[in-house]
């Protein structure tokens, strides 16, 4: 009888630092108020698995979701820490597609930490990383279209809108159309957050 192939290798998720004082780290349970403010975003739940209504069990089983992630082999899911230490959102990186040469990124802040440049800092530091230490050859990201902080933050990481996927994702019970962003490792770096 043949023996099935491995399935994919757990991952550690590092600690990066970031500049402007910007910490991305592993998923701890002591997140569980970053969780439960996310949980009242009226978009955050929509394209994730923050849960809704967030009770202590729901907010816990979430965490321990990003840490099977990580056991899994799908990704590195890093909380986006900002100088004060205060947690203010995600930033992951996933690996579904990599035996093709390409991840996902996908990221969100509490609604209290934006507008500061956290979501360029973050996303432009696993960018990086994933792309040098990883040797990742491409990267992308889908935003929906009126998403336009998230469309200003993808452009000012370095990703360049390659077109739109019509109808590419369900989202609150319909399909939504999605840009497709993308960062080859060929593409030179960024010039920073504004």
């Amino acid at each position: 009888m043949p023996v099935p192939p491995p399935g994919p290798a757990a991952v550690e998720v590092p600690t990066l630092r970031a500049p402007a004082g910007l910490t991305l780290r592993p998923w701890r349970l002591a997140d569980l108020p970053l969780v439960r403010e996310a949980s009242r975003d009226p978009y955050i739940p929509l394209i994730t698995t923050v849960p809704v209504p967030c009770t202590d069990a729901a907010g816990e089983a979430f965490v321990h979701r990003q840490w099977q992630r990580a056991t899994d082999g799908a990704g590195y899911p890093f909380v986006i820490e900002l100088p004060d230490t205060r947690p203010a959102g995600t930033v992951g990186l996933w690996l579904r597609d990599l035996p093709e040469g390409r991840a996902t990124l996908g990221y969100w802040l509490t609604p209290t930490a934006r507008g500061h440049g956290a979501a360029t800092t973050a996303l432009t530091t696993v960018t990086t990383w994933a792309l040098t230490t990883l040797r990742i050859p491409r990267l992308q990201l889908h935003i929906e279209p009126w998403n336009t902080a998230s469309l200003r933050t993808a452009e000012k990481a370095g990703f360049t809108r390659e077109g739109l996927l019509r109808d590419w994702q369900e989202v609150s019970g319909e399909r939504r159309d999605m840009y497709v962003y993308a960062r080859l490792a060929t593409d030179p770096a960024p010039g920073g957050p504004d």
